[in-house]
């Protein structure tokens, strides 16, 4: 065995689980770290507090002397909880967060210091732009931007450090991040929704968005994770043939949580309880080594922060606990991978979730109006939905029997589908007769009766409802959860607009408000029904079924990237002030080049670990055959050698192939990297560089079963993923 791979399967045999934490209630630590509704009341005036109060909930601004005013009473109550520095906490575009940290120590001269933190370090600070991602809307020389304090999401205390969730933007006023475009959807959302909310309770005056996220994810022995350069360089592994037992036998999906596992994933939902983060689930998943945590609904800018930030607590403590924590998508072949549902839905400032019925026709009515809007929206902009959850980790695991496919479409169930077409046959005029009237308000009425006793969940629909909420499964288990938000907040800010001016047209000809509403959902309903499907997505039928309805099938990343140039895409949102065309293109670019540069990651890795690893291993073990073969020769006992021969065959005709495959690769490579635009680049790796990743592995995989255990250079499988 080599002495790599067998100095890591001894560390793992020598592992022991961790100290327990001890025993508390869960609620004592929750929100401790967090400079919340709590905190601000004990260290802020009255006057202060509820200017941030405002500010939050409002989106007034603050001035100056208020700023002052909370700045120094976050810095007393950091310093209380052992804070020395202050960050301003961020999402450039890379798709995790940033941070640089600055200390409260300020010297006054004669040798003597003080702690400070004004208004102005907490307002605003100037990180360099150019070191971002900015698809072009920055070059190196141009290096200010700016990060803006965010008072909707609370600041926090993590590893000593005050962090401040902040925007981040160009000094030209482009964002490069994730939080301002979202920030700016919610916006537009609240201001479409609350509109139409008002057709049914004059006291709505706010609307928002709320997210419950699932992470998935996998963990494995840092002494193995070590011995992988694939998985520490890529996240995932290039090479690895499928143990014996995998998860055939659905034995490890909410089985018992392993020991070392439980203990990590205890201490871990600590840390993130004392942030505020309301962590409250936790399970086996599919394959084995595989867990996913959940928490309560959030509005969706917390939720985000608080799954960004879980993360990164995640790997952390993971660490402590001698695991790496995998998020990719597809860590391993031939299992599961792991994705991140976003649980997402609509509230009011009155406590209502305007996806859930009522007790009333009325209210009911207002449930299928936001419910049928929200399948529209999806069939008018379903493609950017597929862009914003593309990327190399994801094409790995959409539509393989584990994720819904690449065609986007909604899952409603029989009992709400029977609704709507109840609908769609019922309404034949704008102007309704008494019967018709009285004919639908009683299938309208049974609706909480039927939703007591829901439908059965469809795991191949990439956007499902499950009862008072539509479940966006095809988010990758690494993605931002902002990018696929922002698209649902701005596609459902459109088409609620849209709602509101066609149901005030009809009530301008003389319809009453209830018969506009049913007249204008009835359109939506027919227009809209080619994106729900209720079948099977995983099937090849559905593939051809969805092609005569004319839904995009979008496989590869690149192709779903070219959603955002278009023109359509552009001016949806411009037209809502998300992001301007610039920024629109410039998030391509980013994403299309973030796409090339991971999969020419792979190809260099995968060539460094065939040539320098796998091809030698291999070789060392045919001479050890040849050896032996020859002795038989010698002996004379050739005749009872034929699987001697075969296996050095065998072994000759993989390393040729391998070499070849690794040679082609290599130079298909040097090919796209020569190609000017990004664009085409992307392309190429797609088409011609991608396609030998399967050949490569295939061969390597072949050999991992024919060479000696003992010379195998590489954790197995076998090893990596039945950790206790």
């Amino acid at each position: 065995m080599s002495t790599i791979r067998f100095q890591a399967l001894k560390e793992v045999q020598a592992r022991k689980p961790l100290d327990s934490l001890g025993s508390f209630h869960l609620s004592e630590v929750f929100g401790t770290n967090v400079f919340n509704d709590v905190s601000m009341k004990e260290f802020l005036s009255e006057e202060a507090f509820e200017k941030v109060i405002e500010a939050r909930d409002k989106g007034i601004s603050i001035d100056r002397k208020i700023s002052d005013q909370v700045a120094t009473s976050m810095k007393s109550w950091a310093m209380s909880k052992g804070a020395t520095h202050y960050t301003h906490w961020f999402q450039p575009l890379t798709g995790r967060t940033a941070e640089k940290h600055d200390s409260f120590l300020s010297p006054i001269g004669d040798g003597r210091a003080i702690e400070r933190f004004e208004g102005n370090q907490l307002v605003q600070q100037e990180p360099d732009a150019s070191s971002f991602p900015s698809g072009g809307l920055r070059n190196t020389f141009e290096a200010r931007g700016y990060t803006a304090w965010d008072p909707t999401s609370p600041a926090f205390i993590y590893e000593n450090t005050l962090c401040i969730p902040t925007v981040f933007v160009s000094y030209t006023g482009h964002a490069l991040d994730f939080k301002a475009p979202l920030l700016k959807s919610i916006t537009a959302l609240d201001k479409a929704a609350t509109s139409v909310a008002k057709y049914f309770d004059k006291n709505i005056n706010r609307v928002y968005a709320t997210l419950g996220w699932e992470q998935e994810y996998f963990l494995v022995d840092t002494a193995f994770y070590k011995a992988r350069p694939d998985l520490t360089l890529t996240g995932r592994t290039l090479f690895g043939q499928s143990a014996s037992k995998g998860q055939q036998l659905d034995d490890h999906y909410f089985g018992s949580i392993p020991e070392r596992a439980l203990r990590f994933m205890k201490e871990f939902e600590v840390e993130s309880l004392k942030l505020g983060i309301p962590v409250t689930t936790r399970h086996n998943e599919v394959a084995p080594n595989q867990f996913e945590c959940a928490p309560m609904f959030e509005e969706i800018n917390l939720a985000n922060d608080h799954n960004l930030l879980l993360m990164d607590v995640m790997e952390e403590v993971a660490r402590k606990h001698h695991f790496h924590l995998l998020l990719h998508e597809k860590p391993f072949a031939g299992m599961n991978g792991s994705g991140k549902h976003n649980n997402w839905s609509l509230s009011t400032d009155t406590g209502k979730n305007l996806l859930s019925p009522g007790n009333t026709p009325k209210t009911n009515l207002r449930f299928l109006t936001y419910f049928v809007n929200t399948i529209k929206a999806l069939h008018e902009h379903a493609d950017l939905i597929r862009a914003a959850i593309s990327g190399a980790g994801n094409d790995h695991r959409l539509g393989a029997n584990e994720a819904p496919p690449a065609i986007i479409s909604a899952f409603i169930g029989s009992q709400l589908t029977s609704i709507l077409d109840d609908i769609e046959k019922s309404v034949s005029a704008e102007k309704l007769s008494p019967e018709t009237k009285t004919d639908l308000k009683l299938k309208v009425g049974r609706i909480p009766e039927i939703m007591r006793d829901n439908t059965d969940r469809n795991r191949t629909s990439p956007f499902a409802f499950t009862g008072n909420k539509f479940e966006l499964r095809a988010v990758g288990s690494t993605a931002n959860c902002a990018q696929p938000m922002i698209m649902l907040n701005t596609m459902m800010a459109e088409q609620l607009t849209q709602f509101k001016k066609d149901v005030d047209a009809l009530i301008k000809k003389g319809n009453k408000k209830d018969d506009a509403i049913f007249s204008v959902l009835k359109r939506y309903i027919v227009e809209s029904k080619a994106v729900r499907f209720e079948g099977n997505g995983y099937s090849e039928d559905w593939v051809k079924e969805a092609k005569k309805r004319g839904l995009s099938n979008l496989r590869t990343t690149p192709e779903a990237l070219r959603v955002y140039l278009r023109d359509e895409s552009k001016e949806l949102f411009l037209k809502h002030g998300i992001l301007r065309d610039d920024e629109m293109e410039a998030r391509y670019e980013i994403e299309v080049e973030k796409y090339k540069l991971k999969l020419q990651i792979e190809s260099r890795v995968m060539a460094d670990l065939a040539i320098n690893q796998i091809v030698p291993a291999a070789l060392k073990y045919q001479r050890d055959l040849l050896t032996n073969y020859k002795g038989l020769v010698d002996l004379k006992l050739s005749k009872n050698s034929d699987s001697l021969k075969d296996a050095i065959e065998e072994i000759a005709q993989r390393v040729d192939t391998i070499k070849k495959s690794v040679h082609q690769m290599i130079e298909e490579r040097k090919k796209a990297n020569t190609i000017e635009s990004v664009e085409d680049q992307a392309d190429a790796y797609c088409e011609k560089v991608l396609p030998y990743f399967d050949v490569i592995r295939y061969e390597v995989d072949k050999l991992e079963f024919i060479v000696s255990d003992e010379l195998w250079p590489l954790p197995k499988y076998r090893e990596m993923l039945f950790t206790k």
